[in-house]
C-alpha cells in the first residue's frame, strides 16, 4: 500500500508548501483537495491545493504540478471534491456536478486517473427516491469518467453530522446495501469505493466483512478513526445528531481495529493508495498541532503499513 494524507488539513498551506511536507515526513502519495473558490459550508471543505479550472486552461501550470511532485518522489493518489451533487437546492446541485466534471477533466489531463467524491444526496427526500435522481444525474458524469479513462471514488460517509444534514444526509452511498443498489442502477467498472472504515464505527456496522464483498470496488482507502462515547450515546440515542456520541480522532485514538482492518486488505491484495485523513480536533489550533497529527498518524499506522 502507499501512504499519504488527504491534504484539505493543510488548508493555510499553498501546493508547493504541501507536497514539501509530504516529502519531509516520508509519505508516498496525496489526495489532493480541488474545490472551487469560494467560502466553504463545512469543516475540511473549501481547499483548493490545485486549481483545476487552471489546470485545463494552463498547460505550463499543469506540468509545474506534475514535474514539482515528481521532484519529490509523492505521487498524486487522486483529485478530491466532496460536495453534494443531489442538493435539492437546483443551483448548488448544477455549479457541484459542474465542478466536478472539471476534476474529472483535470484529473485526465494530469493523468491522475482518479477522483474521489461523494455520490450526494437529497437530504429531504426518502433512499427511493434519491435512487431515481441517481438514475438522472449520474449516468452523464460517468459517460464522462469513462471516455476520460478515469475512476470516481465514493467515499461511504452518511455526511450526516449534526442539523444541517438532518434529517437524510448529504451522502447516498454510506452502506453495502446502498453500494449494491447504486452499483445496480450505475454498474460502469469505472466507478468505486474510497472506503473509510470509521463512518461503518458510529453506524454500529461491520468494517471488515465488506472488504470481501466488494474487493473490486476498492480504488481507494481513508485511514481515519472515530471515538463513540457509549456513555452520551446512552443517554442521546441512536436518532440523536452523531457528533453528539461520536468524535473523529487520528488513527490508533478511536475505535477502529486498525490490525484487523489491515489484515483484511492484505487479504483481498489491496496494494493501493492509503491516505490519512484529519479531523481530529484535538490537534487543531496552531501549525505545530496539525503536523503533528500527521506524525502521530503515520507512526502509528506504520505498525501495519510500510
Amino acid at each position: 500500500m502507499k501512504l499519504g494524507f488527504i491534504t484539505s488539513i493543510l488548508d493555510q498551506y499553498g501546493y508547493e508548501q504541501m507536497i514539501d511536507t509530504a516529502a519531509e515526513m516520508g509519505f508516498s502519495c496525496v489526495e489532493v483537495a480541488c474545490w472551487p473558490d469560494g467560502k466553504a459550508e463545512r469543516r475540511y471543505a473549501g481547499v483548493c491545493h490545485i486549481n483545476v479550472d487552471r489546470v485545463l486552461a494552463d498547460d505550463a501550470y499543469a506540468a509545474h504540478l506534475l514535474s514539482y511532485s515528481a521532484e519529490k518522489n509523492i505521487t498524486i493518489s487522486s483529485l478530491a471534491f466532496y460536495p453534494n451533487t443531489m442538493d435539492s437546492d437546483l443551483e448548488k446541485r448544477a455549479a457541484n456536478i459542474a465542478h466536478l466534471k472539471n476534476v474529472i477533466r483535470a484529473s485526465a489531463k494530469l493523468k491522475i486517473n482518479m477522483v474521489s467524491t461523494f455520490i450526494g444526496r437529497d437530504q429531504t427526500l426518502p433512499t427511493e427516491d434519491n435512487l431515481e435522481l441517481v438514475k438522472q444525474l449520474w449516468p452523464d458524469i460517468i459517460r464522462l469518467a469513462e471516455t476520460l479513462n478515469v475512476r470516481i471514488a465514493i467515499e461511504n460517509c452518511p455526511m450526516l453530522f449534526g442539523r444541517e444534514q438532518w434529517p437524510g444526509g448529504q451522502n447516498l452511498m454510506c452502506t453495502p446495501q446502498l453500494w449494491r443498489a447504486v452499483f445496480d442502477v450505475l454498474p460502469s467498472k469505472y466507478l468505486g469505493l474510497n472506503y473509510d472504515p470509521s463512518h461503518f464505527v458510529w453506524q454500529m456496522m461491520d468494517y471488515i466483512s465488506p472488504l470481501y464483498e466488494f474487493r473490486d470496488r476498492i480504488f481507494h482507502v481513508h485511514f481515519k478513526d472515530i471515538k463513540l462515547y457509549p456513555e452520551r450515546l446512552a443517554q442521546a440515542g441512536v436518532l440523536a445528531y452523531p457528533l453528539e456520541y461520536m468524535q473523529p480522532k487520528i488513527p490508533g485514538l478511536g475505535d477502529v481495529d486498525w490490525g484487523r482492518f489491515v489484515s483484511a486488505l492484505t487479504d483481498i491484495g489491496y496494494d493501493g493508495y492509503a491516505c490519512l485523513e484529519i479531523e481530529d480536533r484535538a490537534f487543531e489550533g496552531t501549525p505545530e498541532r496539525v503536523r503533528a497529527s500527521l506524525r502521530l498518524s503515520k507512526r502509528y499506522i506504520e505498525q501495519f503499513v510500510i
